[in-house]
Formats: structure tokens, C-alpha cells, sequence
């Protein structure tokens, strides 16, 4: 016993401050003002369950709530990375315990659809769009318009039921709104997810192979924001027409889901070339998949220079 009670009054000696440092950081702790907050809506908690979860308040405080603190998942500072506190009183004691940050649940949901279709990413070039690095001029302005309205409104309220038809020329910059919107869009805790059109129809055509065809298509019907980049591009065929493409837009039209486009064909254009197929020239039915797109778009005519030159 004696080492040790030599160590223990070696330990005070040098520690003769640990009561000043204690009751200082039990000041700082109590005077934080979402403690503060807490323990007002608990005002049954004594003095003696305070001091006994005193290392949990501490814990509470130096830690990151709701990504508050925290640039990226990478640059997390929490004990448990992607997990926020949660305070709690059980049995009349404080309680802590961890529940995944808005990042988190982003990047999870970015790792579900990456397993499962590869080519749901955003091209390289547009990884790094910006609202802000959007050229506002004459023959952009509808287009800029547009999407700051859906933003401003997904902002004060909820996200909006319609999303954009962005048609015009090659290398106006179409990809490059829809990837500065799904940027923006993170800000709000809504995910997007982008696909290539013709990588659409390959990715469906592979899932044959491993029976995901269903798995994926729910993955297109549900996601929080759907962007189909470069529709009218891919060679079509009646039944991608109508049992893909239809489908998926039929549930997002049904539950107030927004699809954002970009095209080198107007709605009109569009409807002429769905329409053509190597089952011939099905008017009816492209017209029906045009109606849908206008359930679940607005069609907005973005122009400009050529910006890929």
C-alpha cells in the first residue's frame, strides 16, 4: 500500500490546483447555453445528478452538434465520427448517447447508390460547381432565375414539386447548373442523385445480370432530387420508354418528386425522337412520357457561347 499512497500524495501535491481547475470547469460547463437550456427542461435533476453527469455535460459541450463544427465527414471532431450528441434524463440521472449528423447520413446514402449503380456520381469537371461561379448573362438569365427560385423556395420551405428542363445547345454549361445545384442542395441535407442518360439505359441493361434491375429502379424512383443528364441522347427503345423511363417518372409525378433534365432537344424535339423507335413511330406513347416530364419539370431554354471550346 505504501507506493501507492506515496504516488496518490506525490499526484495532489502537484495537482494542489485540481479543485480550482474542477470548479472552473464546471462554471464553463453549467454557463453554456444549450446546457443551460437542457437543464431548464429538467428541473428535476438534483445538484447530486448534475455533478454525476457532469462528465457527460463536458463531453456534450466540447463535441459537434449537427455538423456545427465540422467542414466534412473527414474533418469530424467527434468522439464517434458522423455521430452528434444527444442528451437525455432516465431514472433521474443525465444520460448521453450518439445519433448519425446530417453528413453522415449523406454520405451513407452516397455509398448506398455508388454499390449499387457506379455510374451515379457527378462528372469530375462538375464535382466543384458553384452557384456562384454561374455566368449571369442575357442568354442565361431564364435559367438562372429558375434555379434560384428552386433553391430560395427549398430553402424558406420544402423542396419544391417541380424541378427544370434545361434545354439548349451543346456547351452552354446544362451539366454544369445541375451539378452547382446538387452542391447547393447538400447545404439543405437533400441529396441528389445524377445519371447520364445512355449510362442509364447500360446500367439497367447490366442489371440483368445480377438481378438488381428492381433495386436500382427504386434507387431512381425515390431518390431526394433525380437529375437525368443529356435525355434524348441514348438509344432508345419502347420498352426502356415506357417500362424505365415511365415508370420512374410516373411514381415521381404520383408523389410530388422533382426531376431535373438537360437536353439538346426542347420538350417538342424530345417528343418527336422518343416517339421513334425501331418498333416504328408510337406517337401516343411518347406523348405520354412528355406529359410526365411536364408533371414533374419546368421547361426552362438556357443559351450561350460554346463554353467547351
Amino acid at each position: 500500500m505504501e507506493p501507492i499512497q506515496q504516488s496518490l500524495s506525490k499526484w495532489m501535491k502537484e495537482n494542489k490546483n485540481f479543485k480550482e481547475n474542477y470548479t472552473k470547469i464546471r462554471d464553463e460547463v453549467l454557463n453554456d447555453l444549450e446546457i443551460k437550456e437542457f437543464l431548464s427542461l429538467h428541473p428535476e435533476l438534483t445538484d447530486r445528478a448534475i455533478n454525476k453527469g457532469l462528465v457527460k455535460l463536458y463531453e456534450y459541450k466540447s463535441q459537434s452538434k449537427q455538423c456545427n463544427q465540422c467542414k466534412s465527414l473527414d474533418c469530424c471532431k467527434n468522439m464517434i465520427k458522423g455521430y452528434s450528441p444527444i442528451l437525455y434524463v432516465d431514472n433521474g440521472e443525465i444520460h448521453l448517447t450518439y445519433e448519425k449528423c446530417h453528413t453522415r447520413i449523406m454520405y451513407d446514402r452516397e455509398q448506398v447508390q455508388q454499390k449499387l449503380v457506379q455510374s451515379v456520381h457527378m462528372p469530375k469537371e462538375i464535382l466543384q460547381a458553384s452557384i456562384q461561379s454561374l455566368d449571369n448573362n442575357e442568354d442565361r438569365g431564364e435559367g438562372l432565375s429558375a434555379l434560384f427560385d428552386f433553391i430560395k423556395e427549398t430553402g424558406s420551405r420544402k423542396l419544391p414539386q417541380k424541378g427544370i428542363y434545361f434545354y439548349g445547345p451543346f456547351g452552354v454549361g446544362k451539366t454544369y447548373f445541375l451539378g452547382a445545384l446538387a452542391n447547393e442542395l447538400k447545404k439543405f441535407n437533400i441529396s441528389s442523385m445524377m445519371i447520364y442518360m445512355p449510362e442509364f439505359v447500360r446500367e439497367i441493361k447490366s442489371s440483368f445480370k445480377d438481378d438488381t434491375t428492381n433495386d436500382k429502379i427504386e434507387l431512381f424512383k425515390k431518390a431526394d432530387v433525380l437529375m437525368l443528364d443529356d435525355i434524348g441522347a441514348e438509344m432508345q427503345s419502347a420498352w426502356f420508354r415506357d417500362e424505365i423511363l415511365g415508370t420512374v417518372l410516373q411514381y415521381r409525378m404520383m408523389e410530388q418528386l422533382p426531376v431535373f433534365f438537360t437536353s439538346n432537344y426542347s420538350l417538342d424535339q424530345l417528343e418527336s425522337v422518343l416517339a421513334s423507335t425501331r418498333d416504328g413511330v408510337e406517337e401516343v406513347k411518347a406523348g405520354r412520357i412528355i406529359e410526365r416530364i411536364k408533371q414533374v419539370s419546368n421547361e426552362v431554354a438556357l443559351f450561350g457561347k460554346n463554353r467547351r471550346r
